[in-house]
């Protein structure tokens, strides 16, 4: 697979899709104040076995602050199934990965780097590199900026990128393999009449990123119902075992996302196939993990099939939220002193088999971006309350998965 287009063909591509195609000329007389940009990636044509999707590539917009509604920019399409995005923490550079098994020989999917423009919010791509294993789900940037890693679903293993002076990325200093014993398909927990499965036939890491302290990098691989904790080396960028190497979590729950507090003394782990939420205390000394409560995503009033996916901390560290893929609903919980929950209400999605969701830069909205219904919705959020207000507004954008946000200067 080539991830190389001409502008020529870039442009006629822009064009086909409806969107409005702005020179570098009209971009650099762009009016100075500042805006907020959102780009948003998901599946294309060319995506995993099975997963094509109806997305062009990474869709770039304006973001009104007062409603939260999303004028569009540009798309850029010299991508394939872009369907987790993270931004550089000054926002000078994005990484995106393409969610495929056939960069390379060796069966592989890749990353690509982007630098950004401050003022426009125009991607130009710096490079593409092997992710160090097939069906890539999840990337970030370490806390010290030097390394980007990656998930890779179906190649059950944790790249580690370097990156460069420049933004640009490097090959992988380290690519990790867990294995483990065959688990269940379904958890014994699960919600009443739930049919949905998680794929247990080996390891799929399914998320990676660094305790807020940068000390540890964590894993959950929903394959092997386990979360994995590691040391980095900075230097070298080798991933080294903790004293802990990891937890096992609930037989066929599939540990697919977490979410730290501001501190990095709670983790919040989500369970895909039970829809549930794992609430427990790390040490950023050893890394240790101690669960101290499992609550549900979904009320006890839910019965059928669900599988839970995106998790995410408010701004102010106060509610916790949740997606329910199938039920189609957003979980929201109150996050107690001690930092246990309480589910404060679950509400409908308004959209169908939402994923990924993100507070806009000042944390007033909500968005969430819904795979099946090709479109992103908005929820305006009290912030003293965790109660979430559906906007009435739906962006149309294929097959949509992730986000990031930026504010121009």
């Amino acid at each position: 697979m080539s991830c190389n287009i001409s502008r020529r063909m870039f442009t006629t591509a822009l064009a086909a899709s409806g969107l409005p195609v702005l020179s570098r000329r009209a971009m650099a007389e762009a009016p100075a104040k500042p805006r907020i940009i959102c780009y948003i990636g998901g599946y294309t044509q060319h995506g995993p076995p099975g997963g094509a999707g109806n997305g062009q590539g990474i869709s770039v917009f304006e973001m009104n602050p007062d409603t939260s509604s999303l004028s569009p920019l540009m798309t850029y399409v010299d991508i394939a199934s872009p369907s987790f995005l993270v931004m550089s923490a000054d926002c000078k550079h994005l990484y995106a990965l393409s969610e495929i098994n056939d960069f390379n020989a060796n069966g592989e999917g890749c990353v690509t780097a982007f630098s950004v423009n401050r003022s426009s919010g125009e991607l130009t791509k710096l490079n593409v590199v092997r992710s160090g294993g097939a069906i890539p789900a999840h990337l970030s940037v370490h806390a010290s900026g030097k390394y980007v890693l990656v998930a890779n679903y179906m190649g059950g293993t944790v790249g580690v990128l370097p990156i460069h002076a420049d933004g640009s990325l490097g090959d992988p200093t380290d690519v990790v393999h867990n294995t483990g014993p065959r688990m269940p398909d379904r958890a014994s927990d699960n919600p009443p009449g739930n049919f949905a499965i998680s794929d247990h036939s080996s390891s799929h890491v399914h998320m990676v990123n660094s305790d807020p302290s940068g000390r540890f990098v964590l894993a959950c691989d929903a394959g092997l119902d386990r979360v994995y904790v590691w040391t980095l080396d900075l230097h070298t960028g080798r991933l080294i075992p903790a004293k802990i190497p990891f937890i096992n979590m609930t037989p066929g729950s599939a540990p697919r996302h977490f979410a730290f507090n501001e501190k990095g003394t709670m983790i919040y782990i989500l369970g895909e196939q039970d829809s549930k939420v794992v609430a427990a205390t790390f040490n950023p000394q050893t890394g240790e993990i101690v669960p101290q409560q499992t609550v549900s995503t979904v009320t006890p009033h839910f019965r059928g099939s669900t599988l839970a996916a995106g998790i995410l901390l408010s701004p102010n560290g106060k509610y916790l939220y949740v997606s329910n893929r199938l039920g189609d609903s957003l979980a929201s919980f109150h996050v107690n002193d001690d930092g246990t929950l309480n589910l404060v209400d679950e509400i409908w999605m308004h959209a169908d088999y939402g994923r990924s969701m993100m507070f806009d830069p000042s944390g007033n909205f909500l968005f969430c971006a819904n795979q099946r219904s090709d479109s992103v919705t908005s929820f305006r959020v009290n912030a003293q309350t965790g109660v979430l207000d559906f906007t009435w507004n739906f962006t149309p954008v294929g097959s949509p998965t992730t986000f990031a946000f930026m504010n121009t200067i």
